[in-house]
Formats: structure tokens, C-alpha cells, sequence
């Protein structure tokens, strides 16, 4: 098993050529090809009906705006990725999120950016609408990280559907790391046995070991995010967890701090 294609959501903000770069030398790691993807929706996207010639201007001067604002994007990611032989472009005047999702289907990884600041950013995509919606493993990168050293990870385990996908779907980064961390984490309610992801791991020729970690009062995303930092990890692995209410994905607390503050990359799948 590996990635033999990567698609990454290329912005205008100034993390995104660092995490081009990043995912440039994982399409090398893994000898996959490179698809960068970007989209956005012109301000006036519905011109009012009748003749409204100033509307229908204001149309096509927004949308000539994004156009030129995808080439930028578009020059962004070839300098990013360099002059490696297979590299694609995708682009179109669409919602960002739609179009990433029409474009899944040719990855076996998506790599995005961390949860943007508030305020507008040109093409991004918020990294837990992706884990929820592209039924593909994203790889949320931190701002300005632009390499990922996976040979150590750790997996936030607990036997559930997400995190039991999470550790399949991770399984090239598994089979190529020199330590895996299976981390269980009590926060109050018992921690998660983990032999039986190990003696998965294992069978599959993945060197790994299992730690219970006592919460002891702060969050179970602070106490993962530690455990990993002790054991030196550049890579958490975890289950992204939340439900749907009305158009907007309510996520748990765990979900939520991985997506908005984890200061190395994350493996998400849901």
C-alpha cells in the first residue's frame, strides 16, 4: 500500500507554498504524482435577471478578478513544486470546498492547511469540512511547515470506526516509520486497550508500541500532542470525530484543538 497520488489545496495565503513544498517532498517519498487545486466564487455569482448592463459588468470584472487571482495560485504552486516531471493543475470559478471534494476521486491523500485565521483568505478550505466530506485521509500541515519527518508517530488511539480508518489509511507513513507510538489516553473514563492495533501494526511488519497516559486534568488533545512530543513524534494519526447539524459539522473537542492548534502535522480521517 502507498500514495500513489497527492492533491494539495493551494490558497493565496503565505503558508500555502510551504505546505506545497511539503507536499512536493511527499510526492518524492512516495514516487506519486503532485495535483495542486484551487477555486473560488466570483462575488456576483447569480447576475439579477432583466437588463442590468452595469450588473452584468460587475459580473464579468468579478469574475475576471478570481481568474487572474487563480493564475497567481496557479504560479504559486509550479514554483513551490518545482520541476518535478508529474505535476497537475485544477482549477475553476467554483466554492472552494465543492470543487476540492469533485476532485478527491484522483487522490489517495489531501493536503490542507491548518484552520485559517478570521477574516477572508482567497481559495481556503477549512481542514474539518475536508476530513468530514472528501472520504479521503488529510493531512493537516501547520503554517509554515514545509517538511514532514514521519519517522516517528504517534497514533491517538481509542477503538472506534474513525480511529481504526485513521491507522489504515496511515499505513504508508506506518510501514516507512522507525517508531509508532500507540497513545491511549485516560481522561477519566478508562483508556482505550491498544494490543489489538498493535498486533495489527505488526502483522504488517510496522514496529509499535503501546503508552496509557493519565490526562491528570488537562485536555485529552494537550495530553496526546505531549505524549507525542516525548516520544518525538512528527506525526499524530488520529480519528476525526463530530456530527452534522443543519450545514455545519460540530466537532469534538479532541477534533477541534487537533485542527486549530497541533504544532506538528496531523493524519485525520473520518
Amino acid at each position: 500500500m502507498t500514495y500513489a497520488s497527492i492533491m494539495v489545496a493551494v490558497d493565496l495565503t503565505p503558508q500555502a507554498r510551504s505546505r506545497v513544498q511539503l507536499a512536493s517532498h511527499l510526492a518524492d517519498e512516495f514516487h506519486a504524482g503532485l495535483i495542486g487545486v484551487a477555486a473560488e466564487q466570483p462575488a456576483f455569482a447569480v447576475p439579477p435577471v432583466g437588463p442590468t448592463p452595469a450588473s452584468a459588468y460587475a459580473l464579468a470584472a468579478s469574475s475576471e478578478i478570481v481568474l487572474n487571482d487563480l493564475k497567481l495560485a496557479h504560479a504559486a504552486f509550479g514554483e513551490a513544486a518545482g520541476k518535478r516531471s508529474r505535476i497537475e493543475w485544477r482549477s475553476n470559478l467554483d466554492f472552494p470546498l465543492p470543487f476540492l471534494i469533485a476532485q478527491a476521486a484522483a487522490a489517495d491523500l489531501v493536503v490542507v492547511g491548518r484552520k485559517p485565521e478570521p477574516g477572508p483568505s482567497l481559495f481556503s478550505i477549512n481542514p474539518g469540512d475536508a476530513v468530514m466530506h472528501l472520504g479521503r485521509p488529510v493531512l493537516v500541515v501547520p503554517p509554515e511547515v514545509d517538511h514532514l519527518d514521519a519517522k516517528r508517530i504517534a497514533i491517538g488511539w481509542k477503538n472506534t470506526r474513525e480511529a481504526r480508518r485513521a491507522v489504515w489509511d496511515a499505513m504508508p507513513y506506518l510501514k516507512c516509520a522507525s517508531q509508532v507510538v500507540v497513545v491511549s489516553i485516560d481522561d477519566g473514563n478508562g483508556a482505550a486497550d491498544g494490543q489489538d492495533v498493535i498486533r495489527l501494526l505488526q502483522a504488517h511488519d510496522v514496529y509499535a508500541t503501546s503508552v496509557q497516559v493519565d490526562a491528570a486534568g488537562a485536555s485529552t488533545s494537550e495530553a496526546l500532542v505531549d505524549a507525542a512530543a516525548e516520544h518525538g513524534a512528527g506525526l499524530i494519526v488520529a480519528g476525526a470525530y463530530g456530527h452534522g447539524r443543519l450545514r455545519e459539522w460540530v466537532f469534538g473537542g479532541v477534533t477541534r484543538d487537533l485542527l486549530a492548534d497541533t504544532p506538528v502535522c496531523c493524519l485525520m480521517s473520518h
